[in-house]
């Protein structure tokens, strides 16, 4: 029903998707559908509205993120990691949340379609085991962090000296980039998601 729409709405945002990968991400919000009844994986009840809001937004992203082992912290449903993931098998995905409901429907949805790129990993994001046990990633990535400070703070511990946090964000918190700028240089590029009437940006932070 929705797979016209997607694949327009991905066109417009500059993406080449196969038929099977358009397919892949209609099931994936038929799944947050079906478990967002019981869960609550997300306040966005409708399909159409998820597919703009949840599919679109992470999907906008995509043409601008660096290439390389990604982390998605506090993931929530999957947004953007999951979609990452389903569009980009080549790439490693780590998706992490300390939401036992949220992770268990991910590892639920990699098991039925026997993802082989991406994990979900239930966790505080600063736990000394897990940064241990998960290493150093090239690409971080949230949707979920009200202040880019704090998400940078989160990712530190997982970062190389190469490593890029992306961040996602409607609009751009400039004080937050000017706290940051002795340590991170920062890319603002302006997201145009279709159908959606809101400010979208990715912010690429990189160490000085």
């Amino acid at each position: 029903m929705f797979f016209q729409e997607l694949k327009q709405g991905s066109q417009a945002l500059g993406l080449e998707l196969s038929e099977e990968t358009l397919n892949l991400l209609l099931k994936y919000q038929d799944a947050l559908v079906l478990w967002n009844k019981a869960y609550n994986l997300t306040a966005i009840r409708d399909p159409k509205e998820m597919l703009v809001k949840h599919l679109l937004d992470s999907l906008s992203i995509l043409k601008d993120l660096p290439e390389g082992r990604l982390l998605d912290i506090g993931t929530g449903g999957g947004m953007p990691g999951m979609i990452i993931a389903l569009c980009q098998p080549e790439r490693n995905c780590v998706l992490l949340d300390s939401n036992g409901k949220k992770i268990r429907f991910l590892k639920q949805f990699i098991a039925d379609l026997k993802l082989k790129n991406v994990v979900a990993v239930q966790t505080r994001v600063e736990d000394e085991g897990s940064i241990q046990n998960l290493g150093k990633f090239d690409v971080i990535t949230s949707r979920a962090f009200a202040s880019l400070t704090d998400f940078v703070t989160a990712s530190k511990p997982y970062m190389h000296e190469k490593s890029i946090i992306a961040s996602m964000k409607g609009l751009i918190p400039q004080d937050e980039i000017i706290a940051l700028k002795d340590e991170y240089s920062c890319e603002v590029i302006e997201l145009k998601v279709p159908r959606l009437d809101e400010q979208r940006h990715l912010l690429l932070l990189k160490q000085i």
